[in-house]
């Protein structure tokens, strides 16, 4: 009977001891050269699922949905406050690709925060600001400033209505002066009010009104002038 040969297995033994070493599946804490850790999911060698990430480098936590490597879903970012040693919340919400993306709330202190849309990891689309000092800007944003219809409301409840572009009132607006008992609203191009009317408006519940109330208007044509005033700053968008 003639003996038959199995072919011997050539394979070298670093191959086998890279299978194993390849992470998928839930896995205890995995430590990093430079000191950052990560427990959670894998996939193929890669963070995938959920899992906690520990960056030394930059002294934040990050406690959330990953995919192929990177933070995708819904995550919270927390940064290590350097007098306590506790980690403060700083952004909780959505990601993609690494960036903060659809709707998600940024701590930027305990007394500011933003709450609303993101995309690329900027503030676009609608969202709330909430200022430290006291103002509260609500509407529309792009690329991480005031673009679109929006309402800035003052601390002192004074407030604007109207058009953004780049940050500032930009187009048609109105500014209740609530503080004074008078309205502006007319056409603004980068934050100055450029042509509009000014009435009366709550002059009787006005903390400080002023001294004396705004004049009726005699033209014969106000809306007419006003008009062609509009058409030296209005701009087809």
């Amino acid at each position: 009977m003639p003996i038959v040969k199995h072919p011997r297995n050539t394979e070298p033994p670093w191959r086998e001891w890279d299978r194993k070493a390849q992470k998928s599946g839930l896995r205890h804490t995995v430590y990093s050269v430079n000191g950052d850790q990560y427990t959670g999911e894998w996939l193929n060698n890669m963070r995938h699922g959920k899992g906690t990430y520990v960056c030394k480098t930059t002294n934040t936590i990050y406690e959330g949905d990953w995919k192929y490597g990177k933070r995708s879903g819904f995550g919270t970012l927390s940064v290590r406050d350097p007098i306590t040693g506790e980690y403060v919340k700083v952004y909780s919400g959505g990601w993609k690709n690494d960036k903060k993306q659809g709707y998600g709330t940024y701590f930027c202190t305990d007394r500011e925060y933003y709450e609303g849309d993101w995309k690329a990891g900027q503030r676009s689309g609608w969202g709330r600001m909430y200022f430290a000092n006291g103002d509260i800007y609500e509407g529309e944003w792009l690329e991480d400033k005031h673009c679109g219809q929006g309402m800035l409301r003052l601390a002192n409840e004074n407030r604007y209505e109207g058009l953004w572009k780049h940050g500032k009132k930009h187009g048609h607006g109105k500014f209740y002066y609530l503080d004074k008992g008078q309205m502006y609203e007319g056409i603004w191009v980068e934050d100055i009010p450029k042509c509009g009317s000014v009435v009366d408006f709550g002059r009787a519940e006005a903390p400080s009104p002023t001294k004396y109330p705004i004049p009726e208007v005699k033209l014969a044509d106000t809306e007419g002038v006003l008009q062609m005033a509009r058409n030296l700053f209005e701009t087809p968008e």
